[in-house]
């Protein structure tokens, strides 16, 4: 299963909406404190750019969300002023409690393109329809076009039903809109020592093939996908480039299908 690095940039680099009306396929990125979101958001741009990026800022190690505002990631493309037609959304992460973390409301709004730029997330309360940052006339760029759910492989197993709960609310609101979803496990050198002596061992892992997420979350195995974050690397390595770029190319399938079927 691992492909040519050079065949997947080229189609990640080729890649146009076919609709004339979208101008940038939207993926928005969530899941629960410290899965590493702001860090595969940096790693898709590193892949991108053929160097260490890092504008999502993330922290080593967390227990509440590092990321408190609603932001748009657009990855520079060629000349200045050029970007890749797809954008990426981070997001606050989520936390169990009900008061804490991500309100679940506001991810189910930003799904259907209701939330701005900049919105600053409270865990106490969901955005509300007279707020700046609430958008009521949303356009086809305005709207999610995939969600990208993104869980570490090193909690995985220690995960119970309560812990999926506000992720399974948001994946059953996704679903409703059509919205296609795939996951993305970081964090998998850390969940397996075959894998951490060696990346390419990442398909042979037994530790990768229990199903206990995909029953959780209830995203089919073949819609979840094994990922190593840049976050110790200085430089980009092959491996890690070619997981990073296989999971993006499913993710703009997935987007580019929804987006082929949104009403005209």
């Amino acid at each position: 299963r691992w492909r040519d690095k050079d065949t997947e940039l080229q189609y990640v680099r080729n890649y146009k909406p076919k609709r004339h009306d979208v101008k940038h396929l939207r993926m928005l990125v969530h899941g629960p404190v410290g899965a590493g979101k702001s860090s595969f958001i940096n790693s898709v741009d590193s892949v991108l750019r053929g160097r260490i990026a890092g504008r999502a800022l993330a922290a080593a190690e967390v227990t509440t969300s590092f990321t408190k505002q609603y932001k748009t990631y657009k990855i520079p493309k060629g000349q200045p002023g050029e970007f890749y037609p797809f954008v990426l959304n981070d997001t606050m992460g989520l936390e169990m409690n009900e008061d804490r973390g991500v309100h679940a409301e506001d991810i189910k709004l930003a799904l259907k393109g209701h939330v701005t730029d900049g919105y600053p997330f409270n865990p106490a309360s969901k955005l509300s329809s007279d707020s700046l940052y609430y958008n009521a006339e949303p356009t086809k760029n305005d709207k999610v076009h995939v969600l990208v759910c993104v869980v570490p492989a090193d909690k995985v197993a220690l995960m119970t039903k309560d812990d999926v709960r506000k992720m399974t609310d948001i994946r059953e609101t996704a679903s409703e809109l059509g919205i296609p979803q795939l996951a993305v496990i970081t964090k998998i050198d850390l969940a397996c020592p075959e894998i951490h002596k060696d990346l390419k061992n990442v398909y042979k892992s037994k530790y990768l093939k229990d199903k206990k997420f995909s029953d959780f979350a209830g995203i089919p195995m073949n819609c979840i996908f094994p990922v190593k974050n840049y976050s110790e690397e200085i430089n980009i390595k092959n491996e890690v480039d070619s997981l990073i770029l296989s999971v993006l190319r499913r993710i703009i399938d997935f987007g580019e299908d929804f987006i082929s079927d949104m009403e005209t």
